[in-house]
């Protein structure tokens, strides 16, 4: 599989999500999907220390038993782990202390990419980014990324790392997929100009690029949204949205391709790309993933995709 840059690392274009593990996949189940997703390409596997309740870091680490050289691993920190409110944030003692726990239950002595998952408004950004670059000299931690962050603090970021010769930010997470675009008019910019690679989550917007939601119909049992209560699943599963579902569909099965294909090769596509998370529950939808990123969409391509998107949400705002 192609593989992509972040920082001195070197990771698939598709990576998987380990945040099923723990919740809707057991240690023998992520272990499944663990060992298929490397059998299919995959080498960069993204968690964090509070998916499923610190179980999915343990899960990885088990899965990833004998395979240390071969894989990218990351995780993050700044989460609620449990309700002890000392045990988040971004301060420097739970930076160390979190990080700790990560080494241990993903049983490395070294984590490859240490993510802060969100802001912390209470912290100076200078403090964090000294106990990160203070983990990644003890060799603790090879390279450091931010997760939900704005283009502004992005920028931040980067002028406190350069003036005081810290570790800088190699990666910036962030949602991102063909329906959620608001990243192309500010983190790509902002990731471009401060050369950090991008790590979109929920490419597939919670199952609604997979083409599994249909018009008029239920929500499928099992399904993400199918968990999230009928007042989020009926604000999702909007006409604006299936609107924009029945254009993409129709661009992709023009060319010969799915709506999961495209959702992928779209991302794929677009500036400072690294490695496009995808959460996966079985080994047939990691193998999709990979096949979907060998379209290569040309320049004209994603510009019709974007426009077309653009017209269908400016006319749903001029009727609302």
């Amino acid at each position: 599989m192609e593989k992509r840059a972040l920082g001195s690392l070197e990771v698939s274009l598709v990576g998987l999500g380990c945040n099923n593990f723990g919740m809707r996949c057991d240690a023998d189940e992520s272990r499944v999907v663990v060992h298929a997703a490397l059998d299919a390409g995959i080498n960069f596997f993204d968690t964090a220390d509070v998916y499923g309740g610190t179980r999915s870091e343990e899960y990885l680490g088990q899965a990833l038993a004998g395979h240390r050289d071969e894989v990218v691993i990351a995780t993050k920190f700044a989460a609620s782990v449990d309700d002890d409110p000392m045990h988040r944030g971004a301060s420097a003692r739970w930076v160390k202390e979190a990080a700790e726990g990560s080494l241990r239950r993903l049983g490395v002595d070294c984590i490859d990419l240490y993510q802060q998952h969100r802001p912390d408004s209470d912290v100076p950004i200078e403090e964090t980014l000294e106990a990160l670059n203070d983990l990644v000299r003890e060799g603790k931690v090879r390279e450091i990324g931010n997760s939900n962050f704005s283009a502004e603090q992005i920028a931040e970021a980067d002028a406190v790392s350069k003036k005081n010769e810290w570790a800088r930010f190699v990666t910036a997470q962030n949602q991102f997929n063909l329906l959620h675009r608001q990243p192309v008019r500010d983190l790509l910019p902002a990731c471009v100009e401060y050369d950090l690679a991008v790590l979109p989550f929920f490419p597939l917007s919670s199952g609604l690029l997979t083409g599994k939601y249909r018009r008029g119909e239920a929500t499928p049992s099992g399904t993400r949204l199918a968990s999230m209560g009928e007042e989020v699943s009926a604000r999702v599963l909007s006409d604006r949205n299936f609107d924009q579902l029945d254009f993409l569909e129709q661009f992709a099965t023009a060319r010969e391709h799915t709506l999961l294909d495209l959702a992928f090769a779209w991302l794929a596509a677009q500036p400072a790309m690294g490695s496009i998370i995808a959460g996966a529950t079985k080994a047939e939808q990691i193998q999709a993933n990979v096949a979907a990123v060998a379209w290569k969409l040309s320049d004209a391509e994603v510009a019709e995709v974007s426009d077309g998107l653009d017209a269908i949400r400016a006319a749903a705002k001029s009727e609302s």
